[in-house]
């Protein structure tokens, strides 16, 4: 399964101070494309992650594990020794905790002075609640996204961790390591990246606060034309009490729309009238409640109406354009999302299934630099409470979780 020479980051090397939520996506992205990821394994107890066996961390595929308790001082030296040789390095503690531990940039740096420091927070690094504690809803409530989600007079909906932790956290951790890393590679110099999920999910809402702004768009959620208020862009029950999505934005799929349905155009409002879409959305739902999800996507094959089915995640693997496509693989018999973007020449592979703790540790540190003894006796002090610092306790979950 495991091919080192492919996907286009192959040669870079990177090591992931573990963490949970975004931070592991982003190396779960890196490695996917072909990166060589050395996973810090915490000591049990810290992990704030579902109960579930290793082989179910899909976050963790790809790449080998290391376990170090890094309030040791043998821990500590040896991740230095790992950002000597690394392209990369990436954590996702609270700000001021890699700091204590003695992993901050400044040391990595110096180690380094070519090293791309990746920082995945929350709040941030700085600012009034950097050092407050948070979880994914958190923060994308605070740059609107929360608010902007969810039916005329309901409540905000939370949108999974897909804002915050993957989309505001995890892609843009990646989006950033990878363009230091293009950089570094004409100017010998490393750099912090200070990645935050405020700051990415902020980003992502950049098109709306351009329409909010130029009065296209309501704070008044399930109002406006991309967030449900529409009745053309909405969902719909079905006869069978399935779902199905429509999304004729355009004037032309608008009509083509209509025509499916069996309604005239000239008898209703027009697409625009706003005032009238909470008529149109209950004329709409009446007529697809008249036919089951699979005859109304039958029926709009071929018509251009932008229509699909709402597909539970046990439905989605087994729909033909994504099992044509490979969407999705399995892996040591679990079903998950294929390496995402593809590449014509250098594509991506998950190469190996997520491991156990320590699975991998003695291989890994050989090809990290390390001798046969060296790595036993930092298997040994792994955990061992006479081994650890002597400070007060620094905590080390994340702010995602």
């Amino acid at each position: 399964m495991e091919d080192t020479h492919s996907g286009p980051l192959a040669g870079v090397r990177i090591v992931e101070l573990g963490g949970v939520g975004p931070t592991p996506f982003a190396c779960m992205l890196l490695a996917d494309l072909g990166a060589e990821v050395l996973r810090i394994e915490r000591p049990p107890g810290y992990d704030g992650g579902a109960p579930i066996e290793p082989r179910f961390e899909l976050m963790n595929r790809g790449r080998r594990g290391v376990p170090l308790d890094l309030k040791t001082p043998a821990a500590v030296a040896a991740v230095l020794r790992m950002a000597e040789r690394a392209d990369a390095l990436v954590e996702g503690f609270r700000p001021g905790v890699a700091e204590k531990l003695g992993l901050g940039p400044d040391e990595c740096l110096a180690a380094n002075p070519a090293l791309v420091y990746g920082r995945m927070t929350g709040w941030g690094q700085e600012g009034p609640l950097a050092a407050a504690a948070g979880h994914d809803v958190n923060y994308v409530s605070l740059t609107g996204v929360v608010h902007s989600i969810g039916e005329a007079g309901g409540p905000p909906v939370i949108p999974l961790n897909l804002a915050g932790d993957f989309g505001g956290g995890a892609l843009y951790l990646a989006f950033g390591v990878v363009s230091a890393l293009l950089e570094s590679r004409s100017s010998g110099q490393g750099q912090v990246v200070d990645a935050a999920m405020v700051d990415g999910s902020a980003s992502l809402m950049t098109a709306f606060y351009g329409f909010r702004a130029a009065g296209y768009w309501t704070d008044e959620r399930g109002t406006n034309r991309l967030d449900s208020g529409a009745p053309w862009y909405q969902v719909y029950e079905t006869e069978d009490g399935g779902w199905i999505s429509l999304a004729a934005n355009e004037t032309r799929f608008w009509r083509n729309t209509l025509r499916m349905l069996g309604l005239a155009e000239d008898e209703l409002p027009g697409q625009h009238d706003r005032q009238r879409w909470p008529e149109m959305k209950k004329r709409f739902a009446e007529v697809f409640r008249t036919k089951t999800r699979d005859e109304w996507c039958a029926l709009a094959e071929g018509q251009d109406v932008c229509l699909a089915p709402v597909l539970s995640m046990a439905e989605a693997p087994h729909h033909p354009h994504l099992r044509a496509r490979g969407t999705f693989v399995e892996v040591d018999g679990v079903v998950q999302p294929a390496p995402a973007p593809r590449f014509s020449r250098t594509p991506g592979a998950v190469r190996r299934p997520p491991a156990a703790p320590g699975e991998h540790a003695e291989e890994a540190l050989a090809d990290w630099g390390f001798s046969a003894a060296e790595a036993a006796a930092l298997r040994a002090g792994f955990g061992n409470p006479e081994s650890r610092l002597r400070e007060p306790s620094i905590g080390f979950p994340v702010q995602s979780h």
